[in-house]
Parts: C-alpha cells; sequence; structure tokens
C-alpha cells in the first residue's frame, strides 16, 4: 500500500470504511424485507474511493456524486440517521424521504447528490466550481463518477469548459470496469480513462482505487494543486463493485471467478492486514469497532422505523421554491 503510514490515521481509515460495509450490508437485508424500496446500488469493493478522497475535503469544498452514493454520503459526514431515514421514504431523511437510495442530498454538508443519471452530476459540478470562480471562494468541487460516463457527451463538454476556464473541479472517475452490464473494453476504443481525460489539457492519471492510502495520496495532490490555482485535475481510480449494479441485476456478463479475483484485494482486507502486521491493531480492537459501527447502524434503523411518511396533502409542495417571509 502505499502513501505515508501513520497507524492512527490508518485506524480511522478503517473504521470509515467499515462503516460504509455494515451500511450497505443492512440496506442488502432491509430491501430484501421490503422496507427500502425502488432501486438499490450497492458500493460494497468501492469503499476505498471515497473515504480516501474526502480526507483531502475541507468542510467548505463540495461533493457532487452518482446514484451509487451511500458510501460518498457517510464519508463527507451526512448522518447515517438521516441516510437511513431517506432510503425508508420517511420525512426525516435527508431529501424528506422524496429521493430515496439515489438522491441523497445534504447542502450542510456540501453534498450535492446522488444523481439518478449517468454522468449527470458532471455539469452540475462544473456549475458550482464556476460560481465559485466568479464568486471568489476558495473551493473545490469533487465529482465522482462511473467510467459508463466517458461514453456521454456532458463528460466531454464539462472537461472542456473546467480546463477552457481554469475551473476547481476535481474530477474522480471510478473505474470499476462495467457500466452496469457492459465492460469497457467493449464500449470505449481507448480504455484508458486517465490518458482521454489528458487530452482536455488536464493533469491526470490512475490510482489503485483499492488502496485507501493510495486514493488519499492522490486526492490530496490533487486538491492542493487545485487550491494553488492548477485548474482541474482528473483521478482515474480503478476499483470494483464486487455486487451487481443494483438489487435487480442478474449478473450475467461477467464470470464470478473475476469477482473472487478482485476481492483479494478488498479494500479493508488489505488495510486490515497492514494494521495487523504494524502491530497497530488486535482481535480486541477489530471486534471492538465492528461492535461500534453495528450499533450506530441499529440506532439508524431504529430512527428510520419510527419516522413519519409524508402526508399526502404535502406531496405538490417544493413544486416551487419557498421563499422564507
Amino acid at each position: 500500500m502505499n502513501g505515508v503510514w501513520d497507524p492512527e490515521h490508518a485506524k480511522l481509515l478503517y473504521h470509515e470504511m467499515l462503516r460504509i460495509r455494515r451500511f450497505e450490508e443492512r440496506c442488502v437485508e432491509l430491501y430484501s424485507a421490503t422496507k427500502i424500496r425502488g432501486f438499490l446500488h450497492l458500493y460494497i469493493g468501492e469503499e476505498a474511493v471515497a473515504v480516501g478522497t474526502m480526507q483531502a475535503l475541507g468542510p467548505d469544498d463540495a461533493v457532487v456524486a452518482t446514484y451509487r452514493e451511500h458510501g460518498h454520503a457517510l464519508a463527507r459526514g451526512v448522518g447515517p440517521d438521516s441516510i437511513m431515514a431517506e432510503m425508508f421514504g420517511k420525512v426525516e431523511g435527508c431529501s424528506r424521504g422524496r429521493g430515496g437510495s439515489m438522491h441523497l442530498f445534504d447542502v450542510g454538508a456540501g453534498f450535492y447528490g446522488g444523481n439518478a443519471i449517468v454522468g449527470g452530476g458532471l455539469p452540475i459540478a462544473v456549475g458550482l466550481a464556476l460560481a465559485d470562480q466568479m464568486e471568489g471562494r476558495a473551493r473545490v468541487t469533487a465529482c465522482f463518477f462511473g467510467e459508463g460516463a466517458v461514453a456521454e457527451g456532458e463528460f466531454h463538454e464539462c472537461l472542456n469548459l473546467a480546463a477552457l476556464w481554469n475551473l476547481p473541479v476535481l474530477f474522480c472517475c471510478e473505474n470499476n470496469l462495467y457500466a452496469m452490464g457492459t465492460a469497457l473494453e467493449r464500449s470505449e476504443s481507448e480504455t484508458d480513462v486517465a490518458l482521454k481525460a489528458a487530452t482536455y489539457e488536464m493533469p491526470a492519471w490512475s490510482v489503485d482505487g483499492m488502496d485507501v492510502l493510495a486514493v488519499e495520496t492522490a486526492a490530496r495532490r490533487a486538491a492542493d494543486a487545485i487550491r494553488g490555482g492548477g485548474g482541474p485535475h482528473f483521478l482515474e481510480f480503478r476499483t470494483y463493485r464486487f455486487r451487481a449494479h443494483s438489487m435487480y441485476d442478474p449478473e450475467l456478463y461477467r464470470d464470478k471467478a473475476e469477482v473472487e479475483l478482485w476481492k483479494t484485494r478488498d479494500p479493508l482486507d488489505l488495510l486490515r492486514a497492514r494494521l495487523e502486521e504494524a502491530g497497530a491493531v488486535d482481535a480486541a480492537w477489530l471486534h471492538s469497532v465492528d461492535g461500534e459501527v453495528e450499533d450506530e447502524i441499529d440506532a439508524a434503523v431504529e430512527f428510520a422505523e419510527s419516522g413519519t411518511f409524508e402526508p399526502v396533502e404535502e406531496l405538490t409542495r417544493f413544486v416551487y421554491t419557498e421563499v422564507p417571509s
């Protein structure tokens, strides 16, 4: 694993990745029990990308994510209670129960979605960065998207404009090799996504997305350069999702042996092994942190269960902006 080794910081990163893993595993159970409905896209296997990148961002920075965004929201500081209530469709959720799994939003945390359209967050991120530039705000906007977005027109439009206007955007491509069920090599003639981004005259490089320390190192380098006026940067995180595209996906497009091979590079296992090798953790600590995370998720589920559904008479609320009196 790469990056400066700090055992205490590494333990924090492990805890954050474990929170995401256990939260999503619980979501699978709740979905099977029909407590969570609609689409559900799991981030299991990709936790290192969100957790590592968030270490490079400050509280005033902005984050724009995809529909596979539970991990990003948790790592950004959106509360598990608020997220779980949203998954349950309750008013206490971060989007008042109107968005569900794919539309988590919390302006207080600087988290601007949760966007269900492939590549849909890219123009929003560029718009946020342009507004910051025009207002003179020293802020970085981190935009997460999958490699499937590379086939969308807004990918090229947004990279071009960001480079042309020298906007403070950190483009974070989570390349998990499959855009829904289509392998990258079946849709793109050039499969080196970082190389493709570099043609827009911005610094771009690939990163081991299963190594949380390597992710953090790359994200800090890029974010620091952006803050220094270096313009947009592009990181291609080479990662892999261990679960299907969504809960409705029969997953017939990839071989089970491939999935098992990638699981040998599970980001939690890699970091845990490093911590154990350094003598920084033992079985008691691992058991304790797992119990702490489980308790937090139990509380989030209880909060969501006890929440309220929006009254029917308020269904048309927010069609128009509410101006404070």
